[in-house]
């Protein structure tokens, strides 16, 4: 489980618990029937990159070079949707998906979790630090306009 050869990482159920009893999630975006979160979920087949998600989302994507797009997604849904995205991440702060979609952004807010996180049911802990990132509507974003899931800058 703590190598390369997977990019999915279950969500801890205690570590869950505690940001659901303060946002209350009612979708869960990047899951499988036997982990989700909530009982509205999408699994890779209904592939949430190409849904519109509404509610409060829960996301932990898969760890691999798809990471980005979830980022943007997440990025794009708070702000053309009006939908706040809680999502678990690891801590990457030197890569672009970091610095383009959370880091100084409006609406976004960062939690660095102390120690490492037990995934799934996990033995040893993962072999990087992670932390929740909250994507919320944003009021002064420069965007008048989101256009097919796309976010258009102000013309």
């Amino acid at each position: 489980m703590f190598s390369s050869a997977t990019v999915n990482w279950s969500t801890p159920q205690k570590f869950f618990d505690q940001y659901n009893q303060k946002y209350q999630f009612t979708l869960d975006v990047c899951a499988l029937p036997e982990n989700a979160k909530c009982p509205v979920y999408f699994t890779p087949d209904d592939d949430g990159l190409k849904q519109t998600w509404e509610g409060v989302v829960w996301m932990n994507p898969p760890y691999g070079k798809e990471i980005p797009k979830w980022i943007e997604k997440a990025f794009q849904e708070a702000n053309c949707t009006k939908t706040t995205v809680v999502s678990l991440l690891p801590a990457r702060v030197d890569t672009r998906w970091f610095h383009n979609h959370i880091y100084n952004k409006c609406g976004v807010e960062i939690e660095f979790i102390k120690g490492r996180l037990k995934f799934g049911d996990a033995k040893n802990s993962a072999p990087f630090p992670s932390m929740v990132v909250v994507f919320k509507p944003c009021p002064d974003l420069s965007i008048q306009y989101c256009r097919g899931g796309e976010i258009t800058p102000a013309e």
